[in-house]
């Protein structure tokens, strides 16, 4: 039976319709244990609760938005996208609802949870070789090939596409400003697409020039040493899925970032387990990595301060890594250290 009438507009005020309106308007999470500890205020914004799943969501959206409001994502259409796994099940999540097919790329040094995923929400999974980005066949380049060779289809390129950046400008930034009613010292968070962390500082610096903007960046990534030396150089390698960038990408170029700090894997990893542990969140390693980050920031500032990082998404997609002790032996990664509080 069809709601009509003021019935109808009262549903339609309290309830999102469908994964689309879902996405968005996480919570924001004082880590109540962490802060304690430290005497400053870490505050995680809980994109693991977005319907997909994760951060990735917000910019999946965007990018389907645009390019249906550009008429290039007509009924039928196809979406295809090179992703390390977070960005294809918003994608095909988001396909699924709006009645598109949906082909993800994904380099096969990934979690076999994100891949199962992918595969069980209904999307075309081409898994290929992890080769650097010069090689053409990188996922990135496989699936640009892809969607020029396929009709009526889409090539979602998120590092590229500014849509991404925009999406966190225009929510995400605002969200986290609003829920902390402005009270915000310094935010922290590590890149991907570079994204999530360039369109939050953007947006929060608008709001708060004073705010200090600090990214946190895993081995492996030549972020660092661009955002503190102006160069683009590598240093070491990280297990870390999803996260660290080689290149400049449109997205991350020119974000208003006021220092990089570097972290570790085992340092990242072993947050995990604390946070689940101490905070009862089950997040991942990027959402570890960035809570090492917004403590070492913090801890830097005066006592009371607030620091908000990115919690990314949900531990349940490295059962088989970050929460295996036989995979971290494997790969020579402690499981905890002693700087953790």
């Amino acid at each position: 039976m069809l709601w009509t009438g003021e019935s109808a507009l009262w549903k339609r005020n309290v309830a999102a319709v469908g994964f689309w309106e879902a996405v968005g308007n996480t919570p924001l999470i004082e880590l109540g244990n962490l802060s304690a500890r430290i005497g400053r205020r870490i505050l995680g914004k809980a994109e693991f609760l977005n319907p997909g799943g994760s951060v990735k969501d917000r910019a999946a959206k965007a990018i389907v938005a645009a390019a249906e409001a550009a008429g290039k994502l007509q009924s039928g259409g196809r979406i295809v996208e090179g992703t390390a796994g977070n960005t294809g099940i918003a994608l095909a999540l988001i396909a699924n609802e709006r009645g598109y097919g949906c082909t993800i790329v994904v380099p096969d040094d990934q979690s076999s949870e994100k891949i199962e995923l992918l595969k069980t929400f209904g999307a075309e999974v081409h898994v290929v070789p992890a080769v650097p980005f010069t090689n053409q066949a990188n996922y990135y380049h496989v699936a640009r090939r892809i969607a020029d060779e396929t009709p009526n289809a889409i090539w979602a390129d998120q590092f590229e596409n500014l849509a991404n950046r925009n999406a966190h400008e225009t929510t995400t930034g605002p969200e986290i400003w609003a829920q902390s009613c402005g009270a915000i010292d310094a935010f922290v968070a590590s890149a991907g697409t570079g994204g999530t962390v360039a369109g939050v500082a953007t947006a929060l610096k608008a709001r708060d020039p004073k705010i200090s903007t600090v990214l946190c960046d895993p081995m492996g990534s030549s972020l660092y040493s661009y955002v503190n030396c102006g160069e683009l150089r590598l240093e070491g390698e990280s297990d870390l899925e999803g996260i660290g960038i080689k290149r400049l990408t449109a997205n991350f170029a020119g974000a208003p970032i006021d220092r990089a700090i570097r972290i570790e894997d085992g340092d990242a990893i072993a947050m995990t387990r604390w946070l689940l542990h101490h905070e009862g969140l089950f997040v991942g390693g990027s959402s570890g990595l960035n809570v090492v980050g917004a403590m070492r920031v913090a801890e830097e500032l005066p006592e009371a301060s607030t620091v908000v990082t990115i919690l990314c998404d949900g531990g349940g997609r490295y059962l088989s890594r970050l929460f295996n002790d036989e995979w971290l032996r494997e790969h020579n990664v402690p499981s905890s250290v002693a700087a953790l509080p």
